[in-house]
């Protein structure tokens, strides 16, 4: 699942370019535009990480963060265009992770982004997770490591390939970056190039007797990742 990202920033423009920018880098953003919007939103959407203007209209940054601390406990990144170092003392001391300046760079937001994210990914416990999947006739298992297709055919996979095909059967249905891919089996970041994810793909459609050229068991989702179909076991 693509982490997600509320954006309080009450310069149209502003939102948008950044808010377009997150999006190319596979996150799902939503964007608020007044302060007094800001808590409620932050409570209901329950976001990842926001990225908290502190000059609003309404409530400030400084009152947002106090307040959706009580009930809130993922990110906040606090961005202002006031070089105070008193503002800066006070965003953190009410519950900010981080602090930015503007102008910044979008490569420099989404580094901080990325950084403040795998602290929260390294420190939550591991999620209860079955220990076997079945579609139709599909079945996979964790304990055992064993595929087994509707032929009946038990595909000789590499620890690899399994940790790929697991990684995409646990999110079955839904569209898996590579990034979050990459994150999960090697621990680092997609940088666009590495085309590890790709080739372990290529392998798999092949070993589960899926057509490379319109595949319908491990589908390509063009600009997003691959799709594990719960459908295509019959």
């Amino acid at each position: 699942m693509p982490f997600r990202i509320l954006l309080v920033e009450d310069d149209d423009r502003l939102s948008a370019l950044v808010a377009g920018y997150l999006r190319k880098h596979e996150y799902e953003v939503e964007t608020v535009l007044h302060g007094n919007d800001a808590v409620p939103a932050i409570l209901k959407r329950r976001p990842d990480l926001v990225i908290l203007d502190v000059n609003l209209p309404g409530k400030d940054g400084f009152q947002i963060c106090r307040e959706a601390r009580e009930q809130f406990d993922g990110v906040i990144i606090m961005v202002t265009a006031r070089d105070e170092q008193f503002d800066e003392v006070l965003g953190l001391e009410f519950g900010a992770d981080d602090y930015v300046h503007k102008p910044v760079e979008p490569r420099v937001l989404l580094a901080r982004i990325k950084a403040q994210l795998r602290r929260v990914t390294a420190r939550a416990p591991e999620a209860s997770q079955p220990e076997s999947y079945t579609f139709g006739k599909f079945e996979i298992s964790r304990a055992s490591r064993t595929v087994k297709l509707p032929d009946g055919s038990l595909p000789d996979l590499t620890s690899a390939e399994f940790d790929l095909l697991w990684a995409l059967v646990s999110c079955a249905g839904e569209v898996v970056s590579r990034d979050e891919l990459m994150r999960q089996l090697r621990g680092i970041e997609f940088d666009g190039l590495d085309r590890t994810i790709d080739g372990g793909i290529s392998k798999l459609r092949r070993k589960l007797h899926d057509d490379a050229g319109t595949p319908q068991r491990i589908k390509t989702v063009r600009g997003k990742g691959y799709q594990f179909s719960k459908l295509a076991w019959d």
